[in-house]
């Protein structure tokens, strides 16, 4: 038996999100604006989809962007979070852990998760059982950040770490590689699965306003390894100060890289386009180059 790592500590997850709830609203520019490039994918798929699940729902921001849209008649949302579920408080909303999924197999059409699964520790595990939720030929369509995503806060507390106290703790969780994100949906048993990815450049007048906006959202670190103590005073001034001096542009301002990438799968279904079997094809790729 393979022992599950955990990496994310899942009740310091649902404590940063019930903290959040009450004030998200003023910190959500980043979930609004993916959960609209998301919800756009379904325009393109023409096809409705009834029953829906919107898995890590926070502030209701997918569901805005659905009001209309891929044929939805009913749309089940669920957090971890009893406060953020609750910030919800109309149609039907329960509260659920993303890695022990409570809904029968081929229970939904389409499932979709915005900037959730970034802090699932059985990630694998997870896939398969949302595939196992969908029906046959039913949608799965996600956002998660990817491993670039703040690398300029990174870099700055990395440095500002090792100079002041001469030794590094994880300061930021680490993140999926666009690379593997396919393989994994293919292991899962998703059938035509893509997985893309797209940088979001926000820009700050100062750092301590992303990281005020990150404790927002509820986004900071839940890493295991963390560090348990508030950080030095001075090595946050110092982190400050490499990220004013590495990343400032010519206006005083800062980025924050955010790499955004997107999962689209689809259960296993009759009518799907099938691989042709190896060694069936008529023509020789040599052939094709040749002309």
């Amino acid at each position: 038996m393979v022992e599950q790592l955990n990496v994310f500590n899942r009740r310091a997850l649902r404590l940063h999100r019930d903290r959040a709830a009450d004030a998200l609203s003023e910190h959500d520019f980043l979930f609004r604006e993916t959960a609209k490039r998301l919800v756009d994918r379904i325009d393109d798929i023409k096809r409705d989809f009834p029953l829906a699940l919107d898995m890590g729902c926070r502030g209701g921001k997918v569901a805005q962007e659905l009001v209309g849209r891929g044929g939805i008649r009913t749309l089940f949302k669920a957090d971890l979070s009893s406060m953020m579920a609750r910030k919800i408080g109309v149609g039907t909303v329960l509260v659920c852990d993303e890695e022990i999924l409570p809904f029968a197999p081929g229970s939904f059409d389409l499932v979709l998760s915005n900037l959730n699964l970034h802090w699932i520790n059985d990630l694998p595990g997870a896939l398969v059982q949302i595939r196992q939720a969908l029906k046959p030929d039913g949608l799965f369509l996600a956002s998660m950040l990817g491993g670039n995503t703040l690398q300029e806060l990174r870099v700055a507390f990395y440095e500002a770490e090792m100079e002041v106290e001469k030794g590094w703790t994880p300061r930021l969780s680490p993140l999926a590689d666009v690379r593997d994100l396919g393989g994994l949906l293919q292991r899962a048993g998703f059938a035509l699965p893509v997985a893309d990815f797209e940088t979001i450049t926000v820009s700050y007048d100062n750092p301590l306003k992303l990281m005020h906006d990150l404790r927002g959202m509820g986004e900071t670190n839940v890493n295991t390894e963390r560090r348990k103590t508030f950080s030095r005073r001075a090595t946050l001034l110092r982190a400050v100060e490499i990220y004013l001096d590495k990343f400032s542009g010519e206006d005083g301002r800062v980025p924050a890289t955010f790499e955004l990438i997107t999962l689209t799968a689809w259960a296993p279904g009759p009518g799907q386009p099938k691989p042709l079997k190896r060694g069936s094809a008529k023509n020789l790729l040599k052939d094709a180059l040749d002309h």
